[in-house]
């Protein structure tokens, strides 16, 4: 049932996926906060610019992990999506992860209809198929593979839909729909695999929470969107 349920999620989604930008039309930027072991340790803020058919989507992280008042890890980053119309044109990211830089500079090469990436964990094309794995676009749910916005490497996934549900937010009450993410490749090591629990705001067109563990419970929550 559950299998079924989710492709009709598919099929109604893949139906609007040409106009997959004006979703977020109304959005000039969306707040969350990142907790781990439900204490508040970071943010992930996500700015949208419009000029007619193009869309510039900022993304500013950055978190902090203590033990006993010591910095064990660390992570600071900031990236930028490009889009025309529906089409992402490029992306680039710098981040600091434990003093080590990371990056992407992903460019649509349009004569191939392909993606040319060069990053710090992977050099090459791609599919255009792929989605730049950020939490602001529900497209993440709709693609077979992502592109971390880390380190430019590609990720096989599998999304499951686990059911409807209500869950509450800042004082709020969300009508959503539950998904669990996860790498198609669960041999890999679990410090690189995907496993991340999902709610979307079918309503607001947004994904509102994302929940995973790995060295504690972390969460990732919107507060705020506007």
């Amino acid at each position: 049932m559950k299998k079924f349920l989710f492709l009709i999620f598919l099929l109604t989604y893949s139906f609007s996926s040409s106009a997959h930008m004006a979703h977020y039309n109304k959005f000039n930027k969306i707040e969350m906060e990142i907790l781990r072991d439900g204490e508040v340790i970071g943010y992930n803020y996500y700015f949208f610019k419009k000029d007619s058919d193009n869309t510039t989507v900022t993304n500013q992280l950055k978190f902090t992990v203590k033990l006993l008042g010591a910095t064990i890890f660390e992570v600071e980053s900031y990236g930028e999506e490009k889009y025309y119309k529906d089409k992402l044109i490029s992306f680039n990211s710098k981040t600091q992860q434990n003093k080590k830089d990371k990056y992407v500079e992903l460019k649509l090469n349009k004569k191939e209809n392909s993606y040319n990436i060069k990053g710090s964990s992977y050099t090459g094309s791609a599919s255009v198929e792929n989605v730049v794995g950020n939490w602001w676009s529900h497209k993440i749910l709709q693609t077979s593979s992502q592109i971390s916005p880390i380190s430019g490497s590609i990720k096989e996934q599998v999304v499951t839909f686990i059911g409807k549900e209500k869950i509450e937010l800042y004082g709020k009450t969300y009508e959503v729909e539950h998904f669990k993410l996860t790498s198609k490749d669960m041999s890999i090591p679990k410090d690189k695999r995907l496993n991340f629990d999902i709610w979307f705001d079918k309503k607001n067109a947004l994904i509102l929470k994302v929940a995973y563990s790995r060295m504690g419970n972390w969460e990732y929550r919107v507060k705020k969107f506007e």
